[in-house]
């Protein structure tokens, strides 16, 4: 095999692969070898008709297919790894002769990976966050777990509070007319959960156990199902039941459920934990803000096809998330009503801030030296097998050397990270927002504000080429608005 490459506009190269007529006609005959049981041929029992035969019964090319297709696969990589090139996109595979008896010539089209050019990235200023833990947030903490171990009990002497549970029938009509998808008979609604449109769960306070009232509620303009966007709406509902959730006291055996002697111990432990927790969380997003800068003060221009094979990358590491909670992608489009190609052009954005995330601390580790031991791997290898659960030595040898190299790779992408926050300029200290064990406790049972996901460390996120955004999924608020 040879291999020849021609450089493109935008970091882009064209890579010639010629594969030896020998090797192309072993192909073929593999190719034979697979199918000839799947062929009849009159006069010859199935699997024993020879090849030349089938040729000339389905043509000559029948087995060119199955044989340049095991020629790609086989010899595409060693291509790559011949020519010396910095490929970082799926190929874009065209073949340019394909005839027994002459050699096999193929052409990948491929990006590289594009030169980085930094701007200033020690020095910069990041705002430090207050890593200081209050007694409130302590607090705040505990009535949290004690929220999580409360238990369930039937109310039957008061009328529905914020915060209960109600057995609810109901049915919607707009204009007078029931409405499909707004009729439910004995449904679990949480007062104060947001579950249900704006304004319906909120007019359910005050309601007696038996007792028949209607909710008047409006639809929201944006509201997926489009006959009911913007409209008035009346629901008929019937309280049947109502359960309240009573929260464990805190004291000194509740200490010794979470494996502690007393309260005081209990807090302290609390107290240290969300310490460590802001700690981690101001080292992230310290690393964030750095990189985004280093990124914003660089220059690089990123080939289409490399974002591509990123997006999709993104797509199908969602789908294997998917297929471990036990759903598969088409299931997930049709429920969602979405498509690949939304998925694909909604991860657009946070595949571009992957790759340029990557390839600024790549530039940054080859800027300062930074090295990359073979203790450091040996050390982050342990690391791995101690969470696998496995020994050491078998997931070594577990471990192909591509494998070994990007774990190296991915290692001073990291020391490079740390590098950079380490010689940050400390802005002015930004103040944590308090919250109270009283408001805590409260919110329990109040609607949320919609939170966006915690981004992860910018170096991990940045470990491979590819990312692992998700795309949207369709709410539960939703589903259950349709079911109202």
């Amino acid at each position: 095999m040879s291999v020849t490459v021609e450089k493109l506009e935008n970091n882009m190269a064209k890579l010639k692969i010629t594969v030896p007529a020998e090797q192309l006609e072993k192909a073929i005959e593999k190719a034979y070898q697979k199918n000839k049981n799947k062929i009849q041929i009159p006069g010859f029992r199935k699997g024993k008709a020879p090849r030349k035969m089938i040729e000339q019964m389905y043509g000559k090319g029948v087995f060119y297919e199955d044989a340049a297709n095991d020629l790609i696969e086989e010899e595409y990589p060693k291509a790559v790894e011949e020519c010396g090139e910095d490929v970082v996109s799926s190929p874009k595979i065209d073949v340019e002769e394909l005839e027994a008896g002459k050699d096999f010539v193929f052409t990948a089209e491929v990006a590289l990976k594009p030169p980085v050019k930094l701007g200033k990235y020690k020095g910069i200023e990041v705002e430090k966050m207050d890593l200081d833990v209050t007694d409130d947030e302590v607090d705040a903490e505990i009535d949290k777990q004690r929220n999580m171990n409360a238990r369930s009990i039937d109310v039957t002497d008061r009328a529905v509070k914020d915060g209960d549970t109600v057995s609810l029938d109901f049915e919607g009509f707009v204009d007078g007319v029931a409405f499909d998808g707004g009729k439910g008979t004995d449904y679990p609604l949480t007062i104060g959960s947001g579950a249900f449109i704006p304004g319906f769960e909120e007019q359910l306070v005050g309601f007696e156990i038996g007792q028949k009232g209607d909710v008047n509620v409006k639809f929201p303009e944006d509201y997926q199902a489009e006959n009911l966007a913007g409209k008035d709406a009346t629901f008929k509902c019937k309280v049947n039941s109502i359960r309240a959730k009573e929260l464990p006291e805190l004291n000194d055996e509740f200490a010794s459920d979470a494996g502690f002697d007393t309260v005081a111990e209990y807090k302290e432990d609390v107290k240290k934990k969300l310490e460590e927790k802001k700690a981690a969380d101001e080292k992230a997003k310290r690393e964030d803000a750095v990189v985004r800068a280093v990124i914003e003060d660089s220059e690089m221009e990123l080939p289409e096809a490399m974002i591509e094979t990123q997006q999709r990358q993104m797509v199908n590491e969602f789908a294997q998330r998917l297929q471990m909670q036990g759903m598969n992608m088409d299931q997930y489009l049709q429920y969602t009503g979405g498509s690949v190609d939304q998925m694909l052009a909604q991860v657009k954005p946070q595949a571009i801030e992957r790759i340029k995330s990557r390839l600024v601390l790549e530039a940054v580790a080859e800027a300062e030296k930074i090295e990359v031991s073979d203790a450091d791997v040996d050390a982050e290898i342990e690391s791995m097998a101690h969470q696998y659960r496995m020994e050491v030595e078998k997931l070594k040898e577990m471990m192909s050397d591509a494998e070994k190299k990007q774990l190296k790779s991915d290692l001073a992408v990291q020391k490079a990270a740390d590098f950079l926050v380490e010689n940050v300029k400390e802005g002015a200290k930004k103040a944590a927002k308090k919250t109270t064990a009283k408001k805590a406790a409260a919110e329990d049972g109040e609607e949320k504000p919609k939170k966006t996901a915690a981004k992860k460390t910018t170096a991990k996120k940045a470990e491979a080429e590819e990312g692992e955004e998700k795309p949207k999924r369709t709410t539960r608020k939703k589903k259950t608005e349709e079911e109202a």
